[in-house]
């Protein structure tokens, strides 16, 4: 078996095991991230059951007969253009089978209830395979690295082209970006890039847009590239020609945040205990009010997944997984700033893999 495909069944190994705990005998896959995750198939629709006795079918349509062949050797693959409803039709009772409730629709689960066979009942999850992704190998941290490497590479070329410049717009400069995280390798960027100037910097999810950047604005810049499957997510604020005292002092809360929140970051520390490092030093200099979002998230296959940093969040951080650290804050009328990197958990100290400086940079 080659390595890829050992990976993959470690994972439904896995996976297993849990269904085996809660006494069902299959789990019926159709998140394509998760489809992905358990077999290596990258095509948009397919469908994958796997066993307690580790046994598993895979499903999709003849658009990817070839491909499905190469990157699946290990399991047996139908070509069915509804892939769910055929692989759950050829399932005989009795049996528990669980699907993923997240992501199905009632349309879905009607056409899945019209598929079974006799004895088979179909059982609601949700977390299960979540569980499992939470925790990377060595392979998906590598690509993690790359991928995070490449897109700091994209944002460094950016600023020694001098295509951060006053009297350019947001919308170029996204777009300048964005090509050079496609010629440094990127397929796509991760999330549609945020360039937020000027008063635009005080909305957290600006879209890059038509305003010119002038002398003085915050611009900050939140981007992110997905390559071979893994995302990127990095946000760094600057400022054009010079910085007035509102925009140095917010700069200076925000980052000393953020640098609390990466110390704080260690393996067994709770989530909330993480969100309240950064977001009490915002409250402390005042600005509590303008800090209005979690202060982090999971990133992987998909860009936003577990766990989560914010004020409530439940859990522990568990070394293997990764997260964000983005406080900012945001003060209508007159601007904005966010700074995060991306985290490796370790048993020690974090790895930072968004190697980009976060000192006040002035373009």
């Amino acid at each position: 078996m080659a390595l890829a495909d050992t990976r993959f069944a470690t994972r439904r190994r896995a996976l297993a095991a849990k269904l085996a705990a809660q006494r069902i005998d299959s789990i019926l896959v159709t998140s394509p991230i998760h489809v992905r995750y358990l077999s290596g198939f990258t095509g948009s629709n397919g469908a994958l059951i796997v066993n307690k006795d580790l046994s598993a079918q895979i499903c999709t349509d003849g658009r990817y007969t070839t491909q499905i062949a190469e990157e699946v050797p290990d399991i047996e693959a139908l070509m069915e253009r509804n892939s769910a409803v055929a692989l759950l039709s050829q399932v005989a009772g009795p049996r528990r089978i669980a699907f993923e409730a997240s992501q199905t629709t009632i349309a879905e689960l009607d056409a899945l209830k019209d598929a079974l066979q006799e004895d088979v009942t179909l059982v609601p999850v949700t977390g299960v395979v979540e569980s499992i992704r939470l925790h990377k190998d060595n392979f998906e941290l590598d690509r993690l690295r790359e991928v995070a490497a490449l897109a700091s590479q994209a944002f460094e070329d950016l600023l020694a082209a001098g295509e951060l410049a006053e009297g350019r717009t947001e919308r170029q400069v996204a777009a300048d970006l964005e090509y050079r995280m496609r010629m440094l390798g990127a397929e796509r960027t991760s999330f549609d890039t945020i360039v937020a100037s000027g008063l635009n910097s005080a909305k957290p999810h600006h879209s890059a847009g038509d305003r010119v950047l002038s002398h003085g604005d915050l611009v900050t810049i939140d981007f992110g590239a997905h390559s071979r499957g893994f995302n990127s997510d990095m946000t760094r604020t600057l400022v054009m020609g010079s910085a007035g005292d509102f925009e140095a002092e917010i700069y200076d809360v925000v980052l000393r945040a953020q640098l609390a929140g990466v110390e704080a970051a260690y393996a067994g520390t709770p989530l909330a205990d993480i969100d309240a490092a950064c977001r009490s030093i915002i409250e402390d200099a005042g600005y509590g009010e303008y800090f209005v979002h979690s202060t982090g998230h999971g990133i992987g296959l998909e860009v936003h997944e577990a766990p989560g940093a914010a004020k409530n969040a439940p859990g522990v951080l568990d070394a293997g997984s990764t997260l964000t650290i983005e406080p900012g804050i945001y003060v209508p009328g007159k601007g904005g700033v966010r700074i995060e990197d991306t985290l490796i958990i370790t048993e020690g100290a974090p790895e930072i893999i968004t190697k980009v400086s976060k000192d006040l940079r002035i373009v």
